[in-house]
């Protein structure tokens, strides 16, 4: 994808801070137990505070709470990451220590508790740095919406949360699947591969609800509230498919939706369109989706983002992904995109053809393209479109990737990734809810 982003694209796992060599890994000496002092009523609550990294000041937020024994969630904002459920909570003397179990590299906080304030050391991978916590400061969400109420579902790896807007006033109504796309994409269409939010998918589902339509959002696994619900090694391509299905199934249940359609951006283009098939979906919309499979179209963006060297060496490393090959000798500027333990998720989205898959498809379909859309051109709604004829094609003049309106040059065209105030691009959802209006009852 885009170099800026560090072909965001590919990006299935959040890691907080670079990891180490294993040389600079310290090893530390068993805990010494202390007679326990502070209490886990003293601890139980909402603390604020933030991780000082070499970039700046990560900002966190802890919740204990205590039912049988304490447990607590952490959100990490500027990671898209929301209520990721925390491991090994332990008091020991006048501190307090827990983990945050991500992905099969612990991250550890040491801290010593005094009166409301948490300080003390975060440790991953070998490398430590400062945090600190202070009880009950700082604790509302500005971004809270009051609009949304939660839903959930059960997948083999643990629970899914979405994210339900309604209309106002109204009983019943036709709901919308709105399907993220790649990376750690959350339901808003923020990611923590990117500078800034641009709540692209956010604004859709708030023009659906001004228009008398419902949608459901969800958090990709590895972001925002489903964030745990990810293992990199294991993930394919059909559990984001299969996560979709689930939610078609469960909108299907509910007696307030009259009808239910899908909406799938970028990645979530050949998502919706394979979750879609076979469903109790009305209505699909493809949102800047590709019409290749995810290797040429791969090559493609990596051939306008890299030097020829680098071009080359990728253009290998896909032949060895697709015959079923773990590469390994990957140079370290293309590790974030290759590295062995997303290869076999990468095999697996290679295997699907959207243009094959869309002519699969029964139901109305529209295919909606930016003419300024920096990662996946027009050219790529067009393929589409000539595979499926009965589809509607429509292309937003001005539209970036994340649907705003946008110059064509690289550098103001980026500013758009990271500001949520720009609109979404005009014409977008005049002509996505006409076609909703004219398919879904």
């Amino acid at each position: 994808m885009l170099k800026k982003f560090s072909l965001m694209a590919l990006g299935v796992m959040l890691v907080i801070l670079a990891a180490c060599s294993d040389e600079d890994k310290k090893e530390e000496s068993p805990p010494e137990d202390k007679e326990e002092t502070v209490k886990a009523e003293e601890v139980v609550g909402t603390w604020n505070g933030e991780i000082e990294v070499p970039d700046g000041a990560l900002q966190i937020i802890v919740e204990f709470n205590k039912d049988e024994e304490l447990n607590g969630t952490i959100d990490i904002p500027k990671q898209q990451i929301e209520d990721f459920g925390l491991e090994n909570i332990e008091l020991n003397g006048d501190g307090v220590k827990f983990q945050m179990p991500l992905s099969g590299t612990p991250m550890t906080f040491d801290g010593t508790v005094e009166g409301d304030t948490i300080s003390g050391t975060f440790v991953q991978s070998g490398q430590s740095f400062p945090f600190t916590l202070e009880k009950g400061k700082g604790t509302s969400d500005p971004k809270a919406n009051k609009d949304e109420t939660f839903l959930s579902i059960e997948t083999e790896m643990g629970t899914l949360t979405g994210a339900l807007m309604t209309p106002d006033n109204q009983s019943e109504f036709p709901v919308v699947l709105i399907i993220p796309g790649s990376g750690p994409t959350t339901r808003d269409g923020n990611s923590a591969q990117l500078p800034g939010e641009n709540d692209s998918l956010l604004k859709i589902a708030e023009s659906l609800k001004e228009e008398g339509i419902a949608s459901l959002r969800y958090d990709k696994r590895g972001a925002g509230k489903n964030a745990s619900v990810i293992n990199e090694a294991d993930l394919r391509f059909d559990q984001f498919v299969d996560d979709a299905s689930l939610w078609i199934e469960k909108l299907g249940q509910d007696d307030r939706f009259t009808s239910v359609g899908v909406i799938g951006h970028s990645q979530g283009s050949l998502v919706g369109m394979l979750s879609a098939k076979d469903s109790e979906a009305g209505a699909y919309v493809s949102l800047a989706g590709v019409g290749r499979s995810f290797d040429k179209a791969l090559l493609d963006q990596l051939q306008r983002a890299l030097p020829g060297e680098l071009y080359e060496e990728s253009k290998r490393i896909v032949e060895e992904i697709k015959k079923g090959e773990v590469v390994k000798d990957i140079p370290e500027s293309l590790q974030s995109t290759f590295r062995p333990s997303v290869q076999p998720f990468l095999r697996s989205w290679m295997e699907y053809d959207p243009a094959k898959q869309i002519q699969e498809l029964s139901i109305p379909t529209l295919i909606v393209s930016g003419t300024h859309d920096l990662q996946v051109p027009p050219k790529e709604a067009e393929m589409l479109a000539e595979a499926q004829p009965e589809a509607e094609l429509l292309e937003i003049e001005g539209m970036n990737h994340v649907l705003k309106d946008a110059p064509k040059d690289r550098e103001g065209n980026l500013k758009a990734y990271e500001d949520p105030e720009i609109p979404l691009a005009e014409g977008l959802m005049a002509g996505i809810v006409t076609f909703l209006k004219d398919h879904l009852n």
